[in-house]
């Protein structure tokens, strides 16, 4: 691996998140090693990674306006807005600063949508930041910033909180616990060689390997268009440790599988020519809808055949 130093910060603090996320996920390791064993890429590094995704609380001096600062400071472009109503999220989606990056999406709670005793639990625990945090960074400094995405902004949750909130909104339970943790990374399937650069493929592949997929809406979430078409795996349990140690099994991250079919136009070029800007960009607010739903309880807790 490269030494640090000589990197540059975006590509630092993304490694830093990855290798951590990656430990944390096991099906991150046996997906690489799987198609390392069947040839289809020689390392993790040949997987496109074709965006990260993060989980924000909408309060003061957090959510999608502090976390931005970050990415846009290292080139990051923010582009579509999307609303999630019935989850009461808001979501905006950045193009990176150059192709060998990978896209972000930034979700946040919409807080003051959630009824009053939720609110007042959240702010319980985020009051005392005063101040926008990300302020406080040195933005080119990339391993200040890797370790600012796994620092505690506010106090271990109560086991009992965290139950409470799960009542009303997994997705308020999982960012209270798990706070900037990334979220999960997606392989893009469209970059892999044939037999593997099909979602129905890719899915009968991984499915091969004993990880289980998210089935919320199918196994494949399709665009209106019919030109972005994306599963994932359901979020892995792990042990969580809260306040006054009490213990419990909670969903962890996950992993997203993207295929970006050739938008019509470029339609005659040839495969070995194709790059990403022919094919379909950004994202779609269901598909996004039902992928948030791979760390909820409909899925984790659902039995396995």
């Amino acid at each position: 691996m490269m030494n640090r130093q000589t990197q540059k910060p975006l590509d630092v603090f993304l490694n830093i998140l990855f290798e951590r996320y990656a430990a944390h996920v096991p099906a991150v390791k046996k997906i690489t090693h799987a198609l390392i064993d069947r040839g289809v890429v020689n390392g993790q590094e040949e997987i496109v990674n074709d965006h990260i995704a993060f989980r924000t609380l909408g309060v003061p001096h957090l959510g999608i306006s502090s976390f931005e600062k970050i990415f846009l400071h290292h080139g990051y472009r923010k582009r579509d807005n999307y609303l999630f109503e019935k989850k009461k999220l808001n979501a905006y989606w950045y193009s990176p600063p150059s192709p060998e990056y990978p896209r972000v999406f930034v979700s946040e709670l919409l807080v003051d949508h959630l009824s009053e005793a939720a609110q007042r639990l959240i702010k319980n625990y985020t009051q005392n930041i005063t101040i926008d945090p990300v302020d406080a960074l040195n933005l080119d400094n990339g391993e200040e910033i890797g370790n600012f995405f796994h620092q505690p902004l506010w106090k271990l949750p109560a086991k009992q909180d965290y139950e409470t909130l799960l009542k009303e909104s997994e997705y308020a339970a999982w960012v209270i616990y798990n706070r900037y943790y990334l979220n999960h990374y997606t392989v893009s399937v469209s970059e892999l060689k044939s037999g593997y650069n099909r979602l129905e493929e890719f899915n009968d592949f991984v499915e091969s390997l004993g990880i289980r997929l998210n089935t919320e809406g199918g196994k494949i979430k399709v665009s209106k268009d019919g030109l972005l078409r994306q599963s994932s795996s359901v979020a892995e349990m792990r042990e969580a440790v809260f306040e006054n140690g009490e213990k419990m099994e909670i969903a962890g991250s996950y992993v997203e599988f993207a295929e970006r079919l050739v938008l019509p136009q470029y339609a005659s070029i040839p495969a070995e020519k194709l790059t990403s800007m022919h094919r379909r960009e950004g994202f779609e607010t269901g598909n996004a809808d039902k992928i948030f739903e791979s760390t909820y309880t409909t899925q984790t807790k659902k039995p396995k055949k």
